[in-house]
């Protein structure tokens, strides 16, 4: 069974989950309804509607 014959440094043990640990900005896609960006498959902030219909009543200005 292969064995690391030196220990590596934390230095380089960080730089190798720095590929995979970072974060990544929100998917977000225009709402139907407005044209407001919002997250996928829940209800737009702005409008109160989801699939075409209102689901909740928002104060409009």
């Amino acid at each position: 069974m292969a064995v690391p014959k030196k220990r590596k440094s934390k230095s380089r043990r960080d730089m190798r989950r720095a590929n995979h640990d970072r974060r990544t900005a929100p998917a977000l896609s225009p709402c139907p309804n407005c044209e407001e960006l919002m997250l996928s498959h829940r209800v737009c902030p702005a409008c109160g509607f989801y699939k075409g219909r209102e689901v909740v009543a928002v104060e409009r200005d």
